[in-house]
């Protein structure tokens, strides 16, 4: 009695580990994006819950990657007494418009006042141009003391400005110190108003209607794609109380548009500068049709304008799953911060912080993981998961950035656990 038992256990046994090898593994749950915006429906994804991960989990990475920009070690934030403070370009060595209106953004998110309003004094009395033909606008790098390094703007730095401004007198009002709702209007008609005295003209091309790379004779007649953010524009429409509600609802779809046409067809990379029919602009510093640092935001601006109103959303969907299945047919771990628009590999590699090399970089690896708002295929969940398990360290050789791949990472950590929102009145 005993062998026959022993027999049919054994063959019980053999029989599991049999099926086990021929079973079909469960598909993997594809992450289907929202059909619809936050502006109809007031909610944001939380992708790293529905990746699996744990809340508790998720918040401590939040806060973790929060206190790594503003507090820990290696932060870029730095108070000057009691009353400003300023972000700055650790590599580089100054502080721009870039980086300040970045923080802005993220403190108003985080409902830090303390932080906004010490950002917000500094920009103000070290980069505002108070007269001038220049009035209202920023010189968008300055040394750490305050004293600019160049006068001129970068359109960007005043885009975040006004949008974080406006969340500000969303949140906090206007009568607590800074009427922040004023601030941002001055900075909205400033843009609008200039006549072209000293070369200074308007921040935003009135015939496209688009950003400029910068606001000033030249400069005015090509874009920069990461600049390019029909979301903020829809806030300016609905709270910038400047009369120009049409007009910036009317820059949101052209700026759509004008996206369609930047991101290459076939690996969704735009180059950092463009024309605003969106062919390749080649500059002193970049020789053309590549794609590099500053279009790394590309996705997370997209991902943004997807998570808040969908308006565009067949396109977004398919650019999203495109730029993704470029990079991972590159290696998910291996695809690397500089190519050719066409995927091709780039002739000359671009320095940065008195490095030159290609890398695996964490603001590329975050914002790739980003776009997974827009995706409609089963690879996101690794995009997803290698930003999860992405480090903000040293690299092999020693380069360290932690100011522009440490914004990157955080926004990116804001996007992919729905904690980057409108911030309504």
């Amino acid at each position: 009695m005993k062998n026959i038992l022993f027999r049919f256990l054994y063959l019980l046994f053999c029989s599991q580990i049999s099926l086990s090898l021929f079973a079909i593994p469960p598909k993997q749950t594809i992450l289907k994006p929202w059909e619809k915006g936050a502006w109809e429906t007031g909610k944001y994804r939380n992708l790293f819950a529905e990746a699996g991960y744990n809340q508790k989990d998720i918040d401590a990475k939040l806060e973790n990657t929060f206190k790594g920009v503003f507090e820990g070690p290696n932060k870029v934030y730095f108070e000057i007494g009691d009353s400003m403070a300023y972000i700055s370009d650790i590599k580089n060595h100054d502080v721009r418009t870039e980086g300040m209106s970045y923080g802005m953004m993220i403190a108003v998110q985080f409902n830090r006042k303390d932080i906004f309003d010490k950002l917000w004094r500094w920009s103000k009395t070290y980069m505002q141009h108070q007269g001038g033909s220049s009035d209202g606008y920023f010189a968008w790098s300055c040394q750490t003391s305050g004293k600019r390094n160049s006068a001129g703007s970068a359109s960007d730095g005043e885009l975040y400005f006004v949008t974080s401004l406006i969340f500000a007198a969303n949140r906090w009002g206007n009568n607590s110190g800074i009427n922040y709702h004023a601030e941002a209007k001055r900075i909205l008609d400033a843009m609008m108003t200039k006549t072209g005295e000293n070369g200074v003209t308007n921040l935003i091309n009135k015939e496209h209607k688009l950003i400029t790379f910068v606001p000033s004779k030249g400069g005015d007649q090509f874009t920069d794609p990461s600049y390019n953010i029909p979301a903020f524009y829809e806030v300016w429409a609905k709270w910038g109380g400047d009369g120009r509600a049409d007009f910036w609802k009317e820059c949101a779809k052209a700026s759509r548009e004008y996206l369609h046409k930047a991101c290459h067809p076939k690996t969704g990379l735009t180059p950092d500068y463009s024309e605003y029919n969106g062919i390749s602009k080649g500059t002193f510093f970049h020789p053309g049709a590549q794609f590099r640092f500053d279009s790394w935001r590309v996705p997370m601006n997209i991902a943004l304008d997807y998570s808040w109103s969908a308006a565009d959303k067949e396109w977004q969907q398919q650019y999203g799953n495109r730029i993704q299945d470029f990079l991972y047919s590159q290696g998910i771990n291996k695809y690397v911060d500089q190519y050719n628009i066409d995927g091709t590999p780039v002739e000359k590699v671009l320095g940065a912080g008195g490095y030159t090399k290609l890398r695996h970089s964490l603001g590329l690896v975050a914002t790739s993981a980003a776009v997974s708002l827009t995706t409609t295929h089963e690879k996101s969940k690794e995009f997803i998961d290698a930003l999860w398990n992405a480090k903000h360290e040293p690299y092999e050789d020693g380069y360290f950035d932690a100011y522009y791949d440490g914004l990157l990472y955080l926004f990116s950590i804001m996007h992919l656990s729905g904690n980057y929102r409108i911030i309504e009145s």
